[in-house]
């Protein structure tokens, strides 16, 4: 019995296919053009209230990629966006872990405890997700630079993740969408 070699996109184990590699850059393009746009033009009280939906490419990525894709967009993207940024400070640690726990815990969430897709699916773990990624780690990270006006995240996130989640359902509608998710 002779071996084969693995095709190349059996090789890459950490996203599984090439096609799940290039979704995955996708999403983190779109989450750093959001993130600028929002940055630029949502940004208010010198960075403490930033509208932002950043997070909505990190919560497909979790969600329907699963929790180690999740992560590796929240990290490259939160990085990424330091990079492009003008900001003379180096990256907070605490906030990209915030960003990786977006996108872990919309992973885990979907693939271990809602594993029926649909939106009960998308609700629960995208709530999951903002609640320890957006409104714990991130506020954590950023509590030495603001102090305790930063709490005004918290019910800033409860907005915005009512809004992502709307976004993620109404995408969710889309028949195309649901196929394309079939294919990967």
């Amino acid at each position: 019995m002779s071996r084969r070699t693995p095709s190349p996109s059996r090789r890459l184990t950490l996203f599984g296919s090439i096609k799940r590699l290039v979704l995955c850059a996708m999403m983190v393009a779109m989450s750093v053009v959001i993130g600028t746009i929002c940055k630029n033009y949502l940004n208010f009280a010198d960075g403490l209230l930033r509208i932002t939906f950043e997070n909505l490419p990190i919560l497909l990525a979790g969600i329907f990629l699963g929790p180690v894709a999740g992560g590796m967009v929240g990290v490259t993207a939160d990085l990424v966006s330091y990079l492009l940024s003008s900001q003379v400070y180096p990256p907070n640690p605490v906030v990209t872990l915030g960003a990786c726990a977006v996108g872990v815990v919309a992973g885990l969430m979907a693939k271990y405890v809602i594993k029926t897709r649909g939106i009960k699916q998308i609700i629960l773990s995208s709530l999951a997700a903002h609640v320890v990624g957006s409104m714990i780690i991130k506020t954590l990270g950023l509590f030495a630079i603001y102090q305790w006006a930063v709490l005004i995240r918290v019910p800033v996130y409860l907005v915005i993740s009512s809004l992502e989640i709307i976004l993620l359902c109404a995408l969710w509608q889309q028949r195309s969408f649901r196929q394309m998710l079939e294919n990967l």
